[in-house]
């Protein structure tokens, strides 16, 4: 047998026991997401409600846009793509999506500056700065609905007792302050999150590259712009990706502190309110069905942009 040919039966020996191994986790990863992911696609295109599962029509793209002729040449479009409140959650997420990741970016990057430096109780510090990552996110919706309360908030209580504010306000009810809390509510509990993954990263930066900048008299933010920023990038933006995605399906933070709130209505919770709430649950899959479209767009965006970048770092 020739070297050529041992290599080749070495490498379909090794795929064969890759597939074995990945077996398992591709049967779990079916069960519990591609089937209900095909299911909820499926009813998008029929006219089921919480009652009639079982005796869904299928009915097309009606959830999705769908022109009514009234005769003598008038009509209206219906369906999810010209509800104007489900743009109106798109433009939420969005926005919701773009700040939280920028402050926490920005902040975990802060953090994660001062968690690398050598200091006395550093163990200690990283331990406590995971603690608002590691409380559930209901946990921490309902401790800050009451620290946010009107009435009865501390955080009322402390800006009125600094003189920032005259009276009481309303986070969570005003629409002009309740995208706010839950922005404020997010960042505190996922900052430790953003800072963690980037304290990873530079923890791999090579310190001699620190002591040589050191000796030639490079001033810390000519350092930090020139060397630290970019070899730490690649955590950066994985970071920011993985935090993207998590925030544009977020649903927990905005259900228990602005319930029925339009101003704060993701395209999750607008999902959720016509599933369950509405009894619109093909109307319901149909935005389930969009919010994984822009999901899954987003995703592999990322993986084709990485890996031009890995060919020409290569190349």
């Amino acid at each position: 047998m020739t070297d050529k040919a041992l290599k080749s039966r070495l490498s379909r020996s090794r795929t064969r026991s890759a597939w074995l191994f990945l077996a398992p986790m591709l049967v779990t990863l079916f069960v519990v997401a591609a089937w209900p992911l095909g299911r909820t696609i499926w009813f998008s295109f029929t006219d089921a409600s919480l009652d009639m599962i079982s005796e869904a029509r299928w009915v097309g793209f009606r959830n999705y846009l769908e022109y009514v002729d009234w005769g003598d040449g008038n009509g209206q479009y219906y369906g999810i793509l010209v509800d104007a409140r489900w743009w109106r959650s798109v433009i939420n997420t969005i926005v919701f999506a773009l700040a939280s990741v920028s402050l926490e970016t920005v902040f975990g990057l802060i953090i994660a500056l001062v968690l690398n430096q050598k200091f006395r109780g550093r163990g200690f510090v990283r331990a406590a700065v995971l603690i608002p990552w590691a409380i559930p996110t209901i946990v921490s919706a309902k401790m800050w609905a009451w620290m946010l309360h009107d009435q009865f908030g501390i955080i009322n209580d402390m800006l009125q007792s600094l003189g920032l504010i005259t009276e009481p306000i309303a986070w969570t009810a005003s629409p002009s302050t309740a995208m706010i809390a839950v922005l404020m509510v997010d960042v505190w509990k996922t900052t430790p999150f953003m800072a963690l993954l980037i304290l990873a990263g530079l923890q791999m930066v090579p310190q001699d590259i620190y002591e040589a900048a050191k000796l030639d008299g490079v001033p810390a933010h000519r350092v930090f712009r020139k060397v630290t920023l970019p070899l730490i990038m690649p955590a950066v933006l994985v970071a920011v990706v993985f935090r993207a995605l998590d925030a544009l399906r977020i649903f927990d933070i905005v259900y228990v502190l602005t319930p029925n709130t339009d101003a704060t209505r993701t395209m999750s919770v607008f999902a959720r309110e016509n599933l369950f709430d509405y009894d619109k649950f093909a109307y319901g899959s149909a935005a389930s069905t969009l919010l994984f479209l822009v999901i899954a767009l987003i995703t592999i965006a990322f993986i084709m942009i990485t890996r031009m970048d890995l060919e020409g770092k290569r190349s």
